[in-house]
Parts: structure tokens; sequence; C-alpha cells
């Protein structure tokens, strides 16, 4: 895949959550994660990766602990994955994740976000073939061959890598994201990565222009201010 893999990631980009929203997503996935993988971050290596995301987005500790103590404790929200798919301004494909404890709900608002947007709500699975589910991992590094071989000891479906600029990408399925991130703690050490999460790409972009610009960001913005949103992940290529 190499440089048209590389540029798709770039491209599609994952909208980035509202500054105003970012503290509440991140310990709702939080509780999540550890609710079903467990407290301990060296144990729950998605718990231990999203921990390091939050802190790189300057999310408070009291935040992150209080969602971890939430889930050590009885009771708490009930939360539950959802995941929407449709198609926005200029036929771009749209990819729509939430957390929520009422589907009712999150649908109602999702579907709201895109009938206000000339944009169409589809079925399950209508455009999630058309993009690739990965675990993706980078860190600042040469040693492609190192990397690779580590990967292949490990018995990882390694999908590519790449070496660009002092940083060795690896793109994976999202089912061989935690066999992945042990091979390379086992094989290097701690390290701090870059880009360390599962995310939606799109196998091609679309390219969206005129008045479908201000409607397609419209989208998005209103996306992301619905509290059951986590992420959104599109195949627009916008201007």
């Amino acid at each position: 895949m190499g440089r048209a893999f590389q540029n798709r990631k770039e491209s599609m980009a994952k909208t980035a959550d509202a500054k105003t929203k970012v503290y509440s997503k991140y310990g709702r996935e939080i509780y999540v994660c550890a609710k079903q993988g467990g407290v301990d971050p060296n144990s729950n290596l998605s718990l231990r990766g999203l921990i390091e995301r939050a802190k790189k987005d300057q999310v408070p500790s009291h935040v992150i602990d209080k969602a971890l103590d939430k889930a050590n404790g009885v009771g708490g929200e009930d939360y539950e994955a959802a995941r929407y798919e449709g198609f926005g301004p200029g036929n771009a494909m749209v990819i729509v994740e939430c957390l929520t404890d009422n589907p009712n709900r999150t649908i109602g608002d999702v579907r709201t976000c895109f009938n206000k947007t000339k944009s169409k709500l589809g079925t399950p699975g209508s455009v999630s073939h058309m993009f690739d589910h990965c675990a993706i991992l980078a860190f600042a590094g040469s040693d492609e061959e190192g990397v690779l071989e580590a990967l292949m000891e490990a018995d990882v479906d390694v999908t590519d890598i790449e070496n660009e600029d002092g940083r060795i990408t690896i793109f994976a399925p999202h089912t061989e994201y935690a066999k992945a991130k042990q091979a390379l703690l086992d094989a290097f050490g701690e390290q701090d990565f870059e880009t360390d999460e599962i995310q939606f790409l799109p196998q091609a972009t679309t390219p969206v222009e005129g008045d479908d610009v201000a409607q397609f960001e419209k989208l998005l913005d209103m996306l992301n201010n619905v509290d059951d949103v986590q992420n959104v992940y599109h195949s627009a290529e916008l201007p």
C-alpha cells in the first residue's frame, strides 16, 4: 500500500472532538474500556493507549481517575457502543461511532444531524465495507526491518509498514491491536507512540466541492456536538 495508504490516512482525517466535549468523551470511553477489560493499564493495553492519548490531549488526571474509579466500582452507567453509517453532502461516506445509555435518543440525534444537512443515514454496513478498520501505531524510529521482524515473530498480521521522516507507522487489522502493541513493547521497550489507536480509513476519498463543502462541515460540527458521539470518520476530500 505504501504512499497511497498514507495519503488516504492524511486526507480523510478523523474529525477532532469539540474542545468543550473532550473531557466527557474521554471520561466515557475510559470508563467503558476499563469496565470491559479491567482498570489496570498494564494488562489492558487498549486502556493504556487511551489514557496516553487523553494525557496528550491535556485531559486532567482527575477526569481519568474518576472514570477509572467508577469502572472499578459497582453500578454506574450502562453504556453500549453504537455505529451509524451514511452519506454526507457530495455523497461522501460517513461513519459515526457512539457510546450511549439511550440508543433511541442517540439515533434520533444523529438522524437530525443528517436530515438538517441534506445527508442520508444508511443501514448498518452501507459504507463501512468501503473503509479499512485498522490499528495504527506510530513512533520515532528508522529500523523498519527490525520492527517488521519483531511483529512477524509475534505472528502479527501486518497490513502495511511505513518508514518516513524518522517515524515508523504500522497498520494492522483492528483485531491485531493488542498483539501488535505488545510485540513492540516486548521488542523495543517503552515507546512514546505518536499514534496509538484504531481508526476507519477510507479505501478511496470523495472530492467535496462548491456548496457541499459548507454543508459537510456543518454536518461534522453538528455530529461532534452530540454528547453520545465519540468519533466521526469520513471519506470526504475537502478543499
